[in-house]
């Protein structure tokens, strides 16, 4: 087994590659502000089990103070450069946390592993006001298998040259909301990102899993379906990719070369 992805809900995945459990933007609430969980039970203790955890951006979504309070005392915590000056309570939490802040081209060892910061285009201020910090990141972790989180991106016209060659990709194909803004990638710009790339596999994420308040008759095929439409498009862009489309909680260990 060269690697194995749980997805537990939203862009929450657990990635473990040669021994080494490597946890994605941790998300373990019911509610959050105006969101609650529509599909999947909040993840069990056993989803907060981590070597390590990479943090994608400053958004509560991504960067969850009370989440990333469930991490075992010295668990390490990736953030983009900046985010403990912009956010003051993941200061107060890297009293227990091992926090360290990196930059797209920079790497960390993770045990065995290597994870290489890559950038995203995608807001990564805190709040919607004020200046950007932090910019959002994605990661390449680099085991027996090389494996992409996006974290929150849109496409960007040297994605693949950031990347780099990746063996499984797990991309955001929706949101948590009726309408995307700017920065996202919906099931259809998902595959032609996944066509630049070429994985062998992928996992759809960030879609299906947290919706606002009251608006559950809005637009719902944009929380029902962005999965099945991004295995349709991939099919279509992208035929060499073997694409995974998860329940949460589901793992699935892909078959990937090197």
């Amino acid at each position: 087994m060269a690697v194995e992805v749980t997805w537990w809900g939203h862009a929450t995945c657990t990635v473990e590659d040669s021994g080494t459990r490597v946890l994605t933007d941790p998300l373990f609430a019911r509610r959050l502000a105006h969101l609650r969980r529509r599909r999947g039970a909040v993840p069990t203790e056993e989803a907060a089990r981590a070597d390590a955890v990479l943090v994608s951006h400053l958004h509560s979504d991504h960067l969850h103070l009370p989440s990333l309070a469930r991490l075992a005392p010295g668990t390490r915590v990736v953030v983009p450069r900046g985010a403990p000056r912009a956010v003051p309570g993941l200061r107060r939490l890297a009293k227990g946390l091992r926090l360290t802040e990196v930059a797209a081209g920079e790497e960390v060892k993770v045990g065995p592993l290597v994870v290489r910061a890559v950038p995203a285009r995608h807001d990564g201020r805190r709040l919607p006001v004020g200046r950007e910090r932090a910019p959002a990141l994605g990661y390449v972790v680099a085991g027996e298998a090389r494996t992409y989180f996006a974290g929150d991106t849109g496409l960007f016209d040297a994605m693949a040259e950031a990347v780099g060659a990746v063996d499984v990709a797990l991309l955001p194909v929706g949101g948590w909301g009726p309408f995307l803004g700017p920065g996202h990638l919906d099931a259809r710009r998902a595959a032609e990102a996944l066509a630049a790339l070429g994985p062998g596999a992928a996992v759809p994420v960030h879609y299906g899993t947290y919706w606002p308040i009251g608006m559950d008759g809005v637009r719902p095929h944009e929380f029902h379906s962005p999965g099945e439409e991004f295995v349709r498009h991939a099919a279509r862009l992208a035929p060499g990719t073997v694409v995974h489309r998860l329940e949460h909680g589901q793992s699935v260990r892909p078959e990937v070369g090197r």
